[in-house]
Order: structure tokens, then sequence, then C-alpha cells
């Protein structure tokens, strides 16, 4: 196979990009790119969690995810209707259990995190993106809580931060025969099999969502894959890092 978009091999990530100089009023903000694919993910803090979980002493996090009309072409018609699609909410189920994997949601107190991930320009992998980029968001409005108005007079229910690990995500496939990492949506479009992994920095599995396309796919094409996830995965990691510097949560 050629060289892919952008001068890449079949084990290379697109170019990586996060950008937390960017404005808004969510504590927690991050400008997320992965080639083509460009989302702007944020983090918000309500001081109260929904009825079924209040009075547990636990906060909660959840996720919505938008694809803004803009972002593909043909024009991707606006939601006005208030109903979601079954697509959007699977993503955004995923991208809330994601991120809850890593969060210890007993230090939050009564309070509920959201992460908003709204996609600019898609390319494919959004839902990737949006977890890796939505953990950024996430530690950055944790570490900004302090300085938010809504919050000036309570103090921090907890000494560290509420993060147990890191979290992020990328998508695999078999495109004519080969393993590819992070597909672009061309590729994705063509892929014989498709997979998304969810990992924590550590290298313990979240989830797995793979699918073969009027394909199957064996054990040895299996492990290919996850190992291969398991790499854009470390990567992934190293850029969430150097991103947020010192200070980076998880040691």
């Amino acid at each position: 196979m050629p060289l892919r978009k952008h001068d890449r091999c079949a084990t290379s990530l697109r170019p990586i990009h996060f950008d937390l100089e960017i404005p808004g009023a969510a504590p927690g903000r991050v400008l997320a790119s992965a080639g083509q694919t460009v989302i702007l993910c944020t983090a918000s803090i309500d001081p109260e969690v929904p009825p079924w979980m209040a009075g547990r002493g636990k906060g909660w996090l959840t996720a919505e995810y938008n694809m803004l009309p803009g972002s593909t072409s043909p024009r991707k018609r606006r939601n006005r209707s208030g109903k979601v699609d079954g697509r959007t909410t699977e993503i955004e189920r995923l991208i809330g259990r994601s991120l809850r994997a890593v969060v210890d949601l007993s230090q939050l107190g009564e309070r509920t995190i959201t992460i908003d991930c709204d996609v600019l320009k898609a390319d494919g992998g959004t839902r990737t993106l949006s977890i890796t980029g939505g953990f950024i968001a996430l530690v950055d409005a944790l570490l900004n809580f302090g300085s938010m108005a809504a919050f000036e007079q309570q103090p921090k229910p907890w000494d560290e931060l509420p993060v147990t690990g890191s979290i992020a995500a990328v998508s695999v496939g078999l495109v004519q025969g080969q393993v590819l990492l992070d597909l672009d949506y061309p590729e994705d479009a063509r892929a014989d099999v498709d997979m998304n992994v969810v990992m924590t920095g550590q290298g313990r599995y979240v989830e797995l969502q793979g699918t073969g396309e009027e394909a199957t796919f064996a054990q040895t094409e299996l492990d290919a894959l996850l190992a291969l996830a398991r790499q854009g995965i470390a990567e992934l990691t190293s850029c969430q890092r150097v991103t947020l510097g010192d200070r980076w949560p998880c040691g």
C-alpha cells in the first residue's frame, strides 16, 4: 500500500494537536485535531446531580456529542427537533462511560461533570478523538474548579484530583489486507474490519468495538489490531501528557 494521507505509514497516527488556548466560558476546554478531524471538547461542572443520584454523596459524569452542520460535506442538517439519533446516543454513552472509568465519582461530591464534544470537521475517528480530547478537557476543568464563580465559596472536596488514570481511544482496521492505525474517513469506508479501542494509559482496556463489514477476521488479525491500537494509545497518552505538562494528574 502506498503512503497514506499526511505521508504516513500503516502504523502511524494522523498529525495530532491539542490547543488549550481557546476562548470560552467552560472551565475545561481543548481544541483537538487528528488530521482533518477537528473537535471542540469542553468540560463543565454543575453543583447538582441527576435526581436518581441525589442523596448518595457521589458525583456523576456524562457526555454530549454533536456534529455541527458545517462539519461534513454535504452539510449535516441541524437538529431542531430535540430528538437525538441512535448513532449520537451511542457515541455519547461511549464517551461518558470511557471517562467515568478513570474518575473517582465518590470524591466529586454531588456534582455533575458534562463533557461536550462538538465536531467542527469530520474525517473519521470523531468518537475516539472525543474521548482523547475529552480527558484533557476533564482534567482542565478539575484543575480550574477553585476559580469558578459558582464554587468560590465551596472548598474542593478532594486533596488530589479525583482521577485514577488517563484514558485515550484510537481506531484500527483491516484495509485491503493490511492492518492500519487511526483510520480517516475514506479508509474507514472501505475497511473490511474496523475497530475502536479505548484504553487507560496504564494499558487496561475499557471498551472494544470491532466489526467485520461483509468480512470475518482471524484471531491472528485481531491480535495484530489490538497490538497496533496499544501502540497508538501509548502515543496519544504521551501527547496528552505533553499538552498538560506539569498539570498531568497521573504521576
